[in-house]
């Protein structure tokens, strides 16, 4: 209850800045020598044009795909959090109050390959759903999360739901592998509450999830690149199918550069660092155990 709460409340906060992330990853090079947006603010701009002639067409536009990210994102986070709150406590010491690294990156990357069954699915209809006001050609009908579903599945069973499976779990176990040690730390550094819990106050957990959040997601954005490249279906003019993971990362390096790879970074760090300063305050705070009215877990 406290990851899905906690996932439900981080992703609607961050899903516009996440929609500006997947077109600014997604743009390649043009025949012309362009690129269809010049920044952030400018992809920002153009995507709120592009939503429709009023205000609160402009506003949906700014969620097109957020549905099915909402409705999955709710187990997903519960299997993250709660998947590396298990192994922490598994891979504790008696009497230990902090994991070593080591540990505390074994946990975090077991966390990350659980949490990929629902992540991978999630990603990849979230992905077509934000490209579509990308590539669509005029006349041409957006689809839903469901018809997309129906698609994929027609086409390729339920393993065409699972496109991109290598690429999410590298992604995903690489950032909770770099997260989660990192957030314990810098959460084990801040004042701690007056009532007894031994908990961090309410902005220590918060700028402990900020901060782990944004170093991790630049970390592993280059994998988060090539992860949005290889879940893109409809692909744009002279935009290249990838074979897998190295022949991405080669093919981007030789015809885009170095900086390539770290298309969409600060827009990627603008999300998941409030993402995860938020879910992860949000499932610190222990609402779920408040409504059962049962005892608030511990944390290690």
């Amino acid at each position: 209850m406290n990851g899905g709460l906690a996932g439900i409340i981080g992703v609607s906060c961050v899903f516009p800045i996440d929609l500006v992330k997947t077109r600014l990853q997604n743009q390649t090079v043009g025949a012309d020598g362009k690129l269809q947006y010049t920044g952030i603010a400018d992809c920002a701009k153009q995507t709120w044009k592009a939503g429709g002639a009023t205000s609160f067409a402009k506003f949906k536009g700014m969620y097109s795909g957020s549905g099915v990210n909402i409705l999955l994102i709710t187990p997903e986070k519960a299997i993250k959090l709660v998947a590396n709150d298990f192994f922490r406590h598994k891979l504790a010491k008696e009497g230990e109050k902090q994991l070593s690294v080591g540990r505390g990156m074994l946990a975090g990357g077991l966390a990350g390959m659980f949490q990929i069954s629902v992540t991978t699915p999630m990603e990849l209809l979230k992905i077509q759903m934000q490209d579509q006001g990308r590539t669509l050609k005029p006349g041409q009908k957006k689809l839903s999360a469901t018809e997309l579903t129906m698609k994929f599945v027609k086409e390729n069973g339920i393993a065409g739901l699972y496109k991109g499976l290598s690429s999410t779990l590298a992604r995903d176990v690489t950032f909770s592998v770099i997260y989660f040690p990192l957030f314990a730390y810098l959460d084990s550094l801040a004042p701690r509450k007056s009532d007894g819990s031994g908990d961090a106050v309410f902005y220590g957990s918060f700028l402990a999830g900020l901060t782990s959040g944004a170093a991790s997601s630049f970390c592993v954005t280059p994998l988060d690149v090539i992860k949005t490249r290889m879940q893109t279906i409809n692909k744009g003019a002279n935009e290249v199918v990838y074979k897998n993971i190295p022949d991405a990362f080669v093919t981007i390096l030789k015809n885009e550069g170095p900086k390539a790879l770290f298309k969409g970074a600060a827009c990627r760090m603008m999300v998941m660092a409030p993402l995860f300063g938020i879910a992860q305050t949000v499932y610190y705070i222990g609402v779920a155990e408040k409504i059962l009215g049962i005892q608030k877990g511990a944390h290690v």
